[in-house]
């Protein structure tokens, strides 16, 4: 146990980031047990396993970095991020043989997906480029540079188009803010012009949102500038009349994935078979679930991407209510402790680095289970340590070293 506390440096952190691995090497496993077996899925346990391994040698060597040494390669990490951003939408390879744009970038036999490493850097980024502010952000005005710090990788993504991880980096965002001491009003203005972009698809409440908005704006006049009220009005505006541009843009099969949301059985044999499938393999579940490697949706290949995406539909029908319920807390747990770290430190620097991993995270969790249950449109966005990826299997132990590291700075 001592041996293991050295090695680890938060031994609840890293306990629970390597249950939740194995976990997920075990559900990867039973997602291969088909009936008509497939060498793809089979196999990928074996490669996760070995992705795990690499994963903890990154760990050991992040989790030892001095955190002045990230801190002065935050910026060369940012540049390197989106240099590999644009080198995947130049060079690299689709997520599928449907998707013409880069996702990946191949190099030799490695293949890897440079928005994830992308995360990284956007937090290390911010997190330097916050913690060097004599203050903490007070006006709308003062959102401006991280605001814009964050949009270049999150547009990048967004043309790959990967709009799941997009939503990661808005998560890091509004995460990196609140800790740095932002008002809640303020924060809740910024993103204001996002839930108008989303309410515009409906006018009548679109209409309704806009002047609940414009009432609450007159009757804050007192503690906003008149130039942020002025913005804000705007943005919202703005936001609306982008709104059919913004439709027409998606892919056929984003503007799909919104459409099944909100009403699956309007294809399903298309469209909403993803969601529809996943639906029934959880609810199917039951209390205690089917027993491991015995789900029937599974075993017959009805369910899409379960060894990636839709591994919480894996868990939700072979270990049933119970099992499910147990992997939210598992991640609720890691998510506290996250917390509890950045609310321990000193260094400005750490804390904020600390809650742009928690953003993160959080974004993955909350989205991946939603998008199982039906609480929020498909977007194909992995689960943090246990869905199959190499990548972003390593991404999150980076990570976790990160969050090691930066709790040991007093």
């Amino acid at each position: 146990m001592t041996l293991f506390r050295r090695w680890a440096g938060d031994p609840v952190l890293v306990g629970l980031a390597l249950g939740l691995s194995f976990f997920g090497i075990a559900m990867i496993y039973s997602a291969g047990v088909l009936n008509v077996p497939s060498a793809v899925v089979q196999g990928a346990w074996r490669r996760q396993l070995l992705w795990l391994a690499l994963s903890l040698v990154a760990f050991t060597v992040v989790s030892r970095v001095p955190v002045r040494w990230v801190e002065w390669g935050a910026a060369p990490a940012y540049i390197m991020g989106i240099l590999l951003l644009g080198a995947a939408l130049a060079v690299g390879t689709g997520a599928g043989p449907a998707e013409s744009v880069g996702r990946w970038i191949q190099v030799g036999p490695i293949r890897f997906q440079p928005s994830e490493f992308a995360k990284i850097a956007a937090i290390l980024g911010l997190a330097r480029l916050v913690a060097s502010r004599p203050d903490p952000p007070s006006k709308l005005m003062d959102f401006i540079p991280p605001g814009i710090l964050v949009a270049v990788p999150l547009g990048l993504v967004v043309l790959q188009p990967d709009l799941g991880t997009a939503l990661a980096f808005v998560g890091i965002l509004f995460a990196a803010l609140f800790w740095s001491g932002a008002p809640i009003l303020r924060l809740f203005l910024l993103a204001s012009p996002g839930v108008a972009l989303i309410l515009s698809f409906d006018t009548r409440v679109w209409s309704i949102y806009f002047v609940g908005l414009g009432v609450a704006v007159y009757l804050l006049r007192y503690r906003l500038y008149l130039t942020e009220s002025v913005a804000v009005v705007l943005a919202n505006l703005a936001a609306g009349t982008v709104a059919l541009p913004v439709w027409n843009s998606l892919a056929d099969y984003q503007r799909n994935r919104l459409l099944v949301f909100l009403d699956p059985g309007m294809d399903p044999r298309g469209a909403g078979w993803n969601l529809i499938q996943s639906k029934v393999a959880i609810g199917s579940g039951g209390f205690l679930g089917k027993g491991f490697t015995q789900g029937t949706q599974k075993r017959l290949d009805f369910l899409p991407e379960q060894h990636t995406d839709f591994i919480f539909s894996v868990i939700g029908e072979e270990l049933g209510f119970v099992g499910s319920t147990f992997t939210v807390l598992l991640f609720a747990a890691l998510l506290y402790r996250v917390v509890r770290m950045a609310e321990q430190t000193s260094d400005p620097f750490a804390g904020l680095v600390l809650f742009g991993i928690f953003g993160a995270w959080l974004v993955h969790v909350f989205i991946n289970v939603g998008m199982t249950i039906g609480i929020v449109p498909i977007t194909g966005i992995p689960l943090p340590f246990v869905s199959y990826g190499g990548t972003f299997l390593l991404t999150c132990w980076v990570m976790t070293g990160l969050a090691v590291r930066m709790a040991q700075e007093d």
